[in-house]
Order: C-alpha cells, then structure tokens, then sequence
C-alpha cells in the first residue's frame, strides 16, 4: 500500500447546496462540501466566512440544504466558486427556480429532488475563518417524481452527484448494490 500525507478525503462528500436570503431578502445559493449527518434530526456542515454565514445571522440561523445532481452540477459548482459578496445576483446565471420554503425563512431550489429544511442549533468553534454549523432537520421536501412506490424518495432516481477531493470532480452515485442491516446477516 501506498501512504499518502493526510487530506481531507473522507468518501463520498456530499455536494451540498445550502439555501439563504440576504438582508434584502435576495436568494443566495453556496455549495458545501464537507457536511453530514449529525444525528437522527440534525445535519453538520463546516462553514467558512461567505455570503451565507451573513445571511444565517440575520435570518436566525434558518436555511435550505439540497444535494446537488448530475443535471445542476454545472450551477452547483458556479454557485461555489462564485462569491455573493461580489456577485449579489449569482443565482441569476443558474436558472434555478426559486420559492419560499414552506417553515424556514429560506428559498427552496425546485430544480433538486429533495431539500432540507433547517434551522440552526449550535455553532461549534466559531472564530473568523468560520464554524460548525449543526442544525435540526425542520422539514424535508421531496418532489413527487422522485419517489418511489412506497411513497418515500428513490434515491436511485436522482442523479446525485457526489464531490470527490483526490481528483476535484464530480462523481454520479450508481446503482442499489445490496440491502442494508439485511445482507450481512448471511455471514451470522
């Protein structure tokens, strides 16, 4: 085996498209890399000093996760890599559809199959740089084309796209390989 210096290539990392409004209630989109979750209710997500964490204090810490697909990825990475700060109008360029969230003070991208909504519950090491957001899981939106017979989202149908950090790509998850808490009970 080869040893490789330490990085940040925990796998796979969700592309994680986090939703807030401005002080003049402008929709702004910031794609996140390093998030997940965090319990049964809640989501964590490393954030850095961007538009969204000024947006996050003014709107009590409310705001929109989706996860980005094969058919947004090209938005979702402009969306990253492209600052609100000097672009206040960014989502613009995206072509996204946007409406208010139904129990967050935050927009909802209705060009992705499911979104989260969230409300802050505590900020870990919070210093200049950023912090840990966690968050509780308010509501979960899933648009009714992807789900699957028993009412509840269909993964497979969604095209997500998954960040992979060795190669700084995007990646389609596949298809089902096997049945979790079910296979492994072959081996008892």
């Amino acid at each position: 085996m080869k040893s490789i210096k330490s990085n940040p290539w925990i796998l796979p990392q969700p592309v994680l498209i986090i939703g807030t409004y401005d002080k003049n209630g402008v929709a702004n989109a910031m794609n996140a890399a390093w998030g997940g979750q965090w319990d049964m209710h809640e989501i964590m997500i490393s954030m850095g000093s961007h538009a969204t964490t000024d947006n996050l204090e003014l709107n009590n810490g409310e705001f929109t996760v989706t996860f980005a697909t094969k058919e947004t990825a090209i938005a979702a990475d402009y969306v990253g890599i492209v600052s609100a700060r000097k672009e206040p109008n960014k989502l613009e360029k995206t072509g996204w559809s946007i409406e208010k969230a139904p129990n967050v003070n935050a927009p909802v991208f209705t060009n992705f199959p499911i979104t989260l909504e969230c409300r802050t519950t505590k900020k870990i090491d919070e210093s200049e740089t950023g912090y840990y957001l966690v968050a509780e899981i308010v509501n979960i939106l899933v648009d009714e084309k992807y789900l699957a017979e028993d009412g509840k989202p269909d993964v497979e149908k969604m095209n997500l796209i998954v960040f992979d950090p060795i190669h700084m790509g995007y990646i389609q998850l596949g298809n089902r390989v096997g049945n979790a808490f079910s296979d492994g009970k072959s081996l008892k």
